[in-house]
């Protein structure tokens, strides 16, 4: 089967602080889930919806999830070409069955069971706009950098079946072989390593200047990937990394 992206997390020791601060930042709904530590994020626009969770026994951290038919099957892979489970087969009755690992440079992944394997789906954020919101911000580009891109793109085009056009510059762009979820990109390089998402917004100056202020930090950018791309990098309260980019028309 097609790997797809289809969801990111966010987490830290203190979810509400976070919530609060993605919903200033980006204008995203946010639904607790009562007694879980966990909140649904509804981002109001195309590309995939989160969640932000708490965490206390490990260091907060942004990642994506990957779905996938056999959970078992995958981390069997994962741990084959040298990554590392990290949270078994969880299933959250009613939610999702999940599992999390690490790839070649301990960065953590998570994969997700499909609803047409049994998996459950989380329920939509509150209000979920038709169409999207005005204004809203989506995400819609996720990112590996590890210490070595070539190293990375293999380890992740052999579990998933991923193909990647590579550039000069080593970064690859991968296609996830559906139209599903999310795109993204894998390589190497300063300031990762890291893994993280992307979210598109309007001036890439304007969010990271917005994200110091509601108390996050400008990790680097704006930077121009091209005459109509810019990037950049924020750091939320709890320490995790966030991209931003804009693309403008041609």
């Amino acid at each position: 089967m097609a790997h797809p992206v289809v969801h990111f997390e966010i987490s830290g020791p203190d979810e509400r602080r976070l919530a609060d601060f993605y919903a200033s930042l980006f204008g995203w709904s946010m639904q607790p889930v009562p007694g879980a530590g966990y909140t649904l994020v509804d981002t109001g626009a195309a590309g995939i919806n989160g969640g932000i969770g708490r965490v206390t026994d490990a260091r907060p951290a942004t990642t994506f999830y990957i779905e996938t038919d056999d959970l078992q099957a995958a981390l069997d892979k994962v741990n084959l070409v040298g990554g590392k489970t990290v949270t078994p087969i969880t299933e959250l009755r009613g939610m999702a069955t999940y599992a999390t690992f690490e790839d070649l440079d301990g960065l953590a992944v998570g994969l997700v069971l499909g609803a047409g394997a049994g998996g459950a789906q989380p329920p939509p954020a509150p209000d979920s706009p038709a169409p999207e919101r005005a204004g809203a911000t989506p995400v819609d580009w996720f990112e590996v950098l590890g210490t070595q891109a070539h190293r990375s793109q293999q380890f992740y085009a052999e579990i998933f079946g991923w193909q990647l056009t590579v550039a000069e510059s080593g970064y690859g762009m991968v296609d996830t072989g559906t139209s599903r979820g999310i795109r993204g990109g894998i390589g190497a390089g300063e300031p990762g390593p890291w893994v993280t998402v992307y979210a598109s917004v309007a001036d890439v100056a304007a969010a990271l200047a917005r994200a110091a202020e509601l108390g996050g930090s400008r990790v680097h950018g704006p930077v121009a990937v091209d005459d109509h791309i810019q990037t950049g990098a924020l750091r939320d309260p709890a320490g995790n990394v966030m991209g931003v980019y804009h693309h403008a028309p041609h």
